[in-house]
């Protein structure tokens, strides 16, 4: 049995669906398009107009439209299609077209798959456009006969599964002692919110799941837990019993502070940062969305946010941003701040709609 390798690093960042608005001063054609169309050049486009570029062609190709992400060294939104007509369509309104084997649909089925015959702890999956194919991951805990198992399963798939291995281990970030503590354990405050005009914050859904009662670094008791949804989803809602400051912001471990104004979600080769009560500020990419993780206690979750950014354990719950949006809490990954690894975080939109908050 072969398993092809793939590179950890690729002058491309990947990942499909990729969040709305359209660029204006852009028409597009049907999918029954001439194949005459004339070639143009790809569009020189910023992270965020490309990421409004491919919602407006994923909605307009359809089913012909196979997945799209942002070529980082051209600059170019490159869009996975299905055949000719397609591909004119993408040409035309200034992406780069990739007529590619698989659908969506075809990857789809793939990831029902290996959740029904592979959900083996200490794995992950998510669909990657650039490759397009369905990328599984093993960290070292997946043992001789669990490898063995997974790799025939992604050799049944064909060309729509690849396999790797790496080094780290898939972990919920959690650990004892500091920034927000319960019941010997630590976490990472995500960002404070408000609901029905009293004060909340939201963490990590493993951690509240662990600890029910919350203080600060000084010791102060602050907040009692209100909701939590774990496994599956990864998120928790804390409300405030302490009259302590709870400003709409990010600490950015220098002496100041990232103000929070707004929630948006994850594009695929966003520039994001990540704060946490462990290893404080780090910065990175967004590689993929809509990742699933097999933590090895067995634990499930899934639509998460795939990225390079690093974290440890204690920096769960942590906030992940760009700017002045809020965009994940800190789920869990491999490695660590040293050597590096993959990180995944909950979508923060996801959780405030859950809870019905809003930043605040």
């Amino acid at each position: 049995m072969k398993h092809r390798r793939i590179s950890k690093r690729r002058a491309a960042v990947t990942g499909a669906g990729i969040a709305a608005l359209v660029v204006a001063g852009v028409t597009f054609q049907t999918a029954n398009a001439s194949t005459e169309t004339p070639e143009r050049a790809p569009l020189t486009l910023s992270v965020a107009k490309a990421g409004n570029l491919a919602s407006s062609l994923t909605e307009n190709l359809g089913a012909d439209s196979a997945g799209t992400y942002y070529d980082a060294r051209a600059r170019h939104l490159v869009v996975n299609v299905l055949n000719q007509d397609a591909a004119n369509v993408v040409r035309s309104a200034g992406a780069q077209a990739r007529v590619v084997q698989n659908s969506l649909a075809e990857l789809k089925s793939a990831r029902a798959t290996l959740k029904r015959d592979a959900t083996i702890p200490g794995t992950s999956w998510t669909v990657d456009p650039a490759t397009n194919k369905v990328v599984v991951t093993a960290d070292r805990t997946v043992g001789a006969a669990a490898w063995n198992k997974l790799g025939k399963v992604v050799d049944g798939l064909g060309s729509k599964a690849q396999l790797q291995r790496i080094k780290g281990e898939f972990k919920p970030l959690i650990a004892g002692g500091d920034a927000i503590t319960g019941s010997g354990g630590r976490c990472s405050l995500g960002f404070n919110v408000v609901k029905d005009g009293q004060p909340y914050f939201i963490t990590a859904g493993h951690c509240t799941e662990a600890i029910s009662t919350w203080s600060d670094s000084s010791g102060q008791q602050i907040g009692t837990n209100a909701q939590s949804s774990f496994p599956d989803n990864d998120f928790g809602l804390v409300k405030y019993t302490a009259d302590v400051p709870h400003p709409s912001e990010v600490d950015l471990y220098n002496g100041s502070a990232q103000q929070i104004t707004k929630a948006g979600d994850a594009t695929v080769g966003m520039k994001v940062q990540r704060s946490g009560s462990t290893t404080h500020v780090h910065d990175g990419t967004v590689t993929g969305l809509d990742a699933t993780v097999n933590y090895g206690n067995g634990d499930i979750v899934n639509g998460l946010i795939q990225t390079d950014v690093c974290a440890e354990p204690g920096d769960s719950g942590g906030s992940l941003f760009s700017g002045d949006t809020a965009i994940g809490l800190t789920s869990g990954g491999s490695g660590d701040c040293t050597s590096g690894g993959e990180t995944f975080f909950q979508p923060v939109t996801e959780a405030l709609s859950t809870f019905g908050a809003q930043i605040g």
